[in-house]
């Protein structure tokens, strides 16, 4: 099993030098995805790469495409690479770097497994964040006919690559904040057992949030009917899976 890291980032200048120097002593290499972050925060993040030259490596995204871009443009060069897995952390340092060890064993256990983050919040944890996250698996949990996947949207995870190519094969996935849903139900289509684990999560450390509540919403709910649709023929696979 050859693991890497990948962190997603946009705009998170204040966090990722600190949540960089929580990663290293875990002596996992790092792809870092610039989405098309500021002049300021780029030059950050180049700064960190001469710092962690050693294991880190930046990818620069001339224009800021989302989340999901910037994801798929990492499992791509982990693919490349030849790594067998990826652990997603969010650039914000709301994730628990302590947890990670303990997913890969998780995942080395059962290798064809998605490792996700089940999300356990603070009391200062925002409320619409909360309830919003619960609407959210509750189209999960119609659009797999399953409890299996118990947070869809923590950006704590391990991906197993083999499933993650053969889905980039055959589907377009959300490029923005709903990529975490779409790629975790589409995988669990395709048969990737999904193994919960439990994680602290608290809020960004720089005060940066760039979830937009109208806009991100509308491509979640989106995205939400069109995995709705996309079950409805899956009915009959789902349910012999369910069941056996």
């Amino acid at each position: 099993m050859k693991s890497c890291l990948i962190i997603p980032f946009y705009n998170h200048q204040a966090a990722i030098p600190l949540l960089l120097a929580k990663l290293q002593p875990l002596g996992l290499p790092c792809l870092l995805i610039n989405d098309g972050s500021s002049v300021p925060c780029s030059k950050v993040l180049r700064d960190c790469t001469q710092q962690h030259a050693a294991w880190l490596t930046l990818i620069e995204r001339p224009q800021n495409g989302g989340k999901g871009a910037a994801v798929i443009d990492g499992f791509k060069q982990a693919i490349a690479l030849g790594y067998s897995h990826a652990i997603q952390i969010d650039a914000d340092g709301q994730h628990d770097v302590a947890d990670i060890p303990r997913m890969l064993q998780r995942s080395q256990n059962q290798p064809a497994a998605m490792i996700l983050g089940k999300p356990q919040y603070a009391a200062d944890a925002p409320k619409s964040r909360v309830y919003g996250r619960q609407f959210t698996n509750l189209w999960i949990y119609i659009n797999t006919l399953s409890f299996a996947i118990a947070d869809g949207m923590c950006g704590l995870r391990v991906y197993p690559l083999t499933a993650v190519v053969e889905l980039l094969k055959s589907s377009a996935l959300a490029k923005g904040m709903a990529f975490d849903i779409d790629i975790v139900v589409r995988l669990y289509w395709l048969g990737t057992p999904a193994i919960n684990h439990p994680t602290q999560v608290s809020y960004p450390l720089d005060g940066v949030s760039h979830f937009d509540m109208w806009r991100d919403n509308l491509q979640i709910s989106k995205t939400h009917a069109r995995l709705f649709f996309g079950m409805l023929p899956r009915i009959p696979k789902l349910l012999y899976r369910h069941f056996r």
